[in-house]
């Protein structure tokens, strides 16, 4: 992921949350988990809840870049 956010010039940062996503099912369990490669945002489920739309199109390329390096 850091690969692939670099090639692109995007700027991720690693950090440990809770969270509503199904990515909690495994966390749990200790398995190693990729979350919030989606689009950025804030204020879940809430009236302040917000997306940026610019955030859309590079955070999508960003996956199709991690799962083409998963795939060699």
């Amino acid at each position: 992921v850091e690969e692939a956010a670099s090639e692109l010039a995007i700027d991720i940062n690693w950090k440990e949350v809770g969270g509503g996503s199904d990515a909690n099912n495994t966390a749990i369990l200790g398995v190693p988990t990729l979350d919030g490669l989606g689009p950025i945002g804030a204020g879940f489920h809430s009236d302040q809840e917000y997306l940026l739309l610019e955030s859309i199109e590079p955070r999508i390329k960003m996956l199709i870049r991690v799962l083409e390096k998963i795939a060699q």
